[in-house]
């Protein structure tokens, strides 16, 4: 299901107010057929745009250029630059790109350092954008979509890294090939359900973080046993 976040026919959502399908009060300017957005919607939306771009930003913004360009979205102006072909082109080769790098272990780390740079203020447009029907972004909303994009941001390369000590690479190809299912699911889940969405991120976010404290527990556990075993380990002199 698409969402829209303009009015295409302002008779149509004026009868359907008056008919009572609508409330006339608490409903923003998007309608969707006869089903008219919260702001409480348009603002999950943006929040999960930004959690997605903190993760996979060009795949996030393909995504989301492709669906207004096919249709399957009615986006607000501020977030229309993503429908430009050469945005989607860009978007799609640096997203290819980013699907091989983030496959080989100590290349997905420094990529990621480097993504930081794109990754958080892409998670900030995303967030205002979503929010803006005619196309000024609001200081609040970016500074919100930025600290989204930081926090799954930062839980992702944290998760990463510590995943890099290992010395088998299939954890991090499976990690990797997770956060792209993620991404284009919880894309297209969040564009049709936004709220189910949230809970899936919320979820991920849990077991992320959750698996970032296992990890690290178990790793300061080894240094530990590690260390004692040197301390107990009988020292031998020079024979005399």
């Amino acid at each position: 299901m698409a969402f829209s976040l303009s009015i295409a026919d302002s008779a149509a959502f004026e009868r359907a107010v008056r008919a009572g399908r609508l409330p006339a009060a608490g409903m923003s300017t998007s309608l969707t057929g006869a089903f008219a957005m919260t702001d409480a919607h348009l603002f999950v939306i943006g929040i999960l745009l930004a959690w997605l771009a903190g993760i996979r930003v060009y795949l996030t913004v393909f995504g989301v250029g492709l669906a207004g360009r096919r249709g399957w979205a009615h986006l607000p102006p501020a977030l229309q630059a993503p429908e430009s072909w050469w945005v989607l082109g860009t978007s799609a080769v640096l997203a290819v790109a980013e699907f091989f790098a983030d496959k080989i272990p100590g290349v997905d780390s420094a990529w990621d350092l480097l993504q930081t740079l794109a990754r958080v203020p892409a998670g900030a447009f995303l967030a205002a954008a979503t929010l803006s029907p005619d196309g000024d972004l609001g200081t609040g909303t970016l500074l919100a979509g930025a600290g989204v994009a930081l926090a799954s941001h930062g839980l992702k390369s944290g998760t990463r890294a510590l995943l890099n000590t290992s010395p088998e690479p299939a954890s991090n190809w499976v990690a990797s090939a997770a956060e792209d299912t993620v991404v284009v699911g919880g894309l297209a889940l969040a564009l049709a359900h936004p709220w189910l969405a949230l809970g899936v991120v919320l979820a991920c976010s849990l077991a992320g973080a959750l698996t970032v404290w296992l990890v690290w527990r178990a790793l300061w556990k080894g240094m530990r046993w590690l260390a004692g075993n040197d301390r107990d380990a009988p020292r031998t002199g020079p024979a005399a």
